[in-house]
């Protein structure tokens, strides 16, 4: 290198330290969420560089605009309360006691995305750069918008990306000003505010970063990290990094990469020279020794810190975290990790959190996946669309298996729906998604997402899709008429490959679309990674082994298709069969648990999500483990004592003349299920209560992985059963209600190993609240959940009697969500206070950028909460 362009580089470094490599600092990264202007409506000329934006409002990212709204009926609702209701509540699938007048008022909101509105909103930030930034690479880095987002710098226009779920990212540099602000502008176009079947959110709803690159740099998800061959001795770890130059000259570089363990040590290193022009590419390969493997329960996570150097001056340096771990699917023993064979315990999550919306704080999501955890949960499928980094982090960091899912919809929508699911009226011209795109962009989003998620080692698999067949009507089509006019899920198909071939060839048209694009897009996932298995959620497996659909992908997955799964293994030995989407019931996880060749099962859902509801004030379905507010649900007790093997037993209860459950002297108690479609979804209607009138009949149901359960009514033994010996793995007693304890103690060996109990509960005395946390950091990004517990004088949950109850914050935190867990509870998620349901609340406190300390207290009328005290440092 000579005298002149050495001179060149050291000016375009961004910072540059002594020979001593391990000392090179690069803050190239820079959060760009503060101080954004925000507009709903569709401005004109917004995006122009001397647009006055006064009169904006100000405010930090992410942000969604919908949750923020509030929710509206689609129609004008007025709801009375009326004690003769019930009848119209039931019709109505209303709460008990409330009644609903229609009028033809319209209004743009949907079931399907959560009765929130969508809209247009722009977004326009300024900042400013110094001397010290010329010559560099600057870009913008976006995790997510929803959704059609179209980006500005200055007044020139950088790009559009129609797919709301998708990181991008734009190079700034020819258009930046060094004398004066720079302006960004975003415009959201959300007016289809029905393009979804669930709640999407609207706006910059994910982090947002500036990123200050020198001329030569490693550019965006530029490291590609795989560990194709390990033993207990060692494994081999392989990298390819993307090396890029704006200097448009010839440079000699050496780009050194360091391997760090686990608890931060050097474990192993390379370093190679080269000679770049405008773009390179490095290959490198690291053995390790005694390789830490990551795993379910112990995730170890190692950092590749790579360095890029010229004449002992540091030009960049970037980190990428991986695991060293094998995952493998067998068409015999379903999943394998690190050579074990590991049932996957999983369940679907939607990308709303409850109050929070579409912008989930991480903290939100640590509480939601440990919660998970918690109750045996060992996989996530990311129901429908790819997630924010920081999920996929958590998932690295807490050791969850990952099913990334890139789409729901291909190139043909899906039924929406404004008034309640299933009623497919939702107006065409607001239905319009991303399916209308999806022919031009696919390819690029697919492969962005690999691009960015690739060194996960927490995702297992890609999905390409998800129940892609309900667009393609010929293969329902084909499906009966082999079956007839039969409901799916309740019937075990003729699997005959002949019977099934002669049918689906007999009503396809002469190109099936779906098997031509499902090879095309595992195709194209395979041009990024080899090292993973692809899957796709199918809902008519029996014909996509016909077809050509179940070609496409080395893993089938079996949407709610649990009784199929002996009838394709026995047609197809080699196919390998997961559990997609399933109902979360004991006759589900049997069928799974019972047979090695199943891999696992993903249940319908860990977490309450809003959309696919209605009719209004249902915002969502609680078909989950734990609620909108992640508050344990008794469904998720019961999946507790079928995922773990710590002893556990729980007790739900609900009157005789509401139970499920049909109790007769003579047969005993059997099952007479509600014959609304969506019972298969939903779970009995139970509560965790003690508090009915004196004599009435309860049906008590019991939980248990013990070997014996015994009940007790204020001391008094009803009986010891065997959890086995009852159908759907549920015990039943028949209670006459008598204030006091009700207690389930569980046996082992016949020893007690554990115990839970619910108490009648007096007039509200106390309001507690407890956090998540004691401290947190100056970020603006942290947050503490405040849990509310409306007691008893004796320090009882009181489960039946609500009642609004108002936060109070002092210090340096802010309110940001209010919640209760109820699917009808449409308060809004943004005030200050919220009505508790079955005696709880949650309240969301997020940190400042100023240190100091937040004191968090609660209040119903005169009577006050205990004071939390959070430290901010």
């Amino acid at each position: 290198m000579n005298r002149l362009n050495t001179i060149i580089v050291l000016a375009l470094i961004l910072n540059f330290s002594c020979a001593n490599q391990q000392e090179l600092k690069f803050d190239r990264t820079n959060n760009f969420n503060s101080d954004w202007k925000f507009k709903l409506g569709d401005i004109e000329n917004a995006e122009n560089l001397d647009f006055k934006d006064e009169g904006w409002s100000n405010l930090h990212l992410p942000h969604d605009w919908s949750i923020e709204q509030g929710f509206t009926p689609p129609l004008a609702v007025k709801a009375d309360l009326d004690t003769n209701a019930e009848t119209s509540a039931n019709n109505n699938n209303l709460p008990s006691g409330i009644s609903a007048v229609r009028v033809n008022e319209f209004r743009k909101t949907a079931s399907s995305t959560g009765f929130v509105p969508g809209g247009v909103g722009w977004y326009r930030k300024s900042f400013s750069l110094n001397e010290t930034d010329k010559g560099k690479h600057i870009s913008i880095e976006f995790d997510g918008v929803y959704t059609r987002s179209e980006v500005w710098i200055n007044g020139h226009f950088l790009g559009f990306r129609p797919n709301g779920y998708i990181s991008f990212d734009y190079d700034l540099t020819p258009y930046l000003h060094f004398d004066k602000e720079n302006i960004i502008a975003v415009r959201v176009d959300h007016s289809n505010y029905v393009d979804s079947r669930w709640y999407t959110g609207s706006g910059i709803y994910r982090n947002v970063r500036l990123v200050k690159r020198n001329a030569i740099h490693v550019p965006t998800w530029g490291v590609t990290i795989t560990t194709s061959e390990i033993n207990k001795n060692e494994a081999t770890v392989s990298l390819n990094i993307d090396l890029k130059s704006t200097l448009n000259q010839e440079e000699t570089i050496k780009v050194k990469t360091q391997i760090l363990s686990p608890d931060g040590r050097l474990v192993g290193q390379s370093s190679e020279e080269l000679t770049i022009k405008d773009e390179s590419k490095i290959n490198s390969e690291i053995v390790l020794k005694n390789p830490q493997l990551w795993d379910l329960e112990t995730p170890n996570i190692y950092t590749a810190k790579i360095q890029i150097i010229s004449n002992d001056i540091g030009l960049d340096e970037v980190s990428e975290t991986f695991g060293i771990r094998t995952a493998e699917f067998t068409a015999n023993k379903g999943f394998l990790l690190n050579g074990k064979q590991v049932k996957i315990k999983g369940v679907n999550l939607h990308h709303d959190a409850g109050a929070v919306g579409a912008a989930v704080p991480v903290d939100v999501w640590r509480r939601r996946l440990l919660k998970l955890k918690s109750i045996g949960c060992n996989a996530v499928r990311t129901a429908h669309n790819p997630y924010a980094p920081e999920f996929l982090d958590l998932c690295d960091e807490l050791g969850l298996l990952v099913d990334a899912e890139f789409f729901d919809e291909w190139n043909k929508e899906k039924d929406k729906h404004t008034t309640e699911l299933g009623s497919n009226d939702a107006p065409e011209s607001f239905t319009d998604g991303y399916a209308s795109y999806f022919n031009e962009w696919a390819k690029q989003d697919l492969q962005d997402c690999i691009r960015r998620d690739k060194n996960h080692p927490s995702i297992i698999m890609w999905s390409i899709g998800n129940e892609i067949e309900w667009t393609f009507p010929y293969y329902t089509q084909a499906y009966k008429k082999v079956n007839g006019n039969v409901k799916y899920y309740e019937h075990i198909p003729n699997y005959d490959y002949e019977v099934n071939k002669a049918a689906f060839e007999s009503v396809k048209p002469e190109v099936d679309s779906l098997a031509v694009i499902a090879n095309l897009l595992s195709k194209w996932t395979k041009e990024m990674d080899t090292t993973r298995a692809v899957t796709v959620g199918s809902v008519l497996p029996v014909i996509a082994n016909v077809s050509g659909y179940a070609d496409a992908v080395d893993v089938l997955g079996f949407n709610y298709r649990a009784p199929e799964y002996d009838g394709a293994h026995k047609e197809y030995p080699d196919l390998k069969i997961l559990g997609s989407e399933n109902n979360g019931t004991w006759e589900e996880w049997k069928a799974i648990d019972d047979r090695d060749f199943v891999a696992g099962i993903f249940t319908w859902t860990g977490i309450a999500y809003m959309g696919e509801s209605g009719p209004f004030p249902r915002k969502g379905l609680n078909l989950s483990f734990f609620d909108f507010a992640c508050f344990k649900m008794p469904r998720g007790h019961f999946y507790e004592c079928l995922w773990k093997d710590d002893p556990k037993v729980y007790i739900g209860t609900a009157p005789r003349s509401v139970s499920e459950y049909k109790y007769d002297k003579d047969k005993g108690f059997t099952l007479e299920m509600r014959t609304n479609w969506l019972r298969r979804w939903t779970w009995y209607d139970i509560e965790d209560s003690w508090n009915y009138k004196q004599g009435e009949d309860i049906v008590v149901q019991g939980y248990a992985n013990c070997d014996e359960s015994e009940l007790f009514l204020n001391g008094t033994s009803l009986g010891k059963q065997k959890v086995k010996d009852n159908k759907g793995h549920v015990i039943k007693w028949l209670v006459p209600f008598q204030a006091g304890e009700l207690k389930i103690v569980g046996y082992n060996n016949g020893k007690k190993v554990d115990e839970y109990s619910l108490k009648t509960a007096g007039k509200l005395a106390q309001i507690n609240i407890e956090s998540d946390k004691k401290e947190m950091n100056p970020n603006h990004s942290d947050v503490a959940h405040i849990e509310v517990t409306l007691l008893d004088e004796n320090g009882i949950r009181i489960p039946n009697e609500d009642t609004d109850v108002q936060f109070e914050i002092k210090g340096n935190g802010n309110l940001i969500a209010v919640d209760n867990g109820w699917e009808y509870s449409v308060q809004h998620p943004k005030a200050n206070h919220i009505k508790t349901h079955n005696g709880r609340a949650l309240g969301i406190v997020q940190s400042t950028y100023n240190k100091g300390s937040i004191k968090i207290s609660a209040k119903s009328g005169s009577l006050i909460s205990n004071e939390i005290s959070i430290q901010v440092k």
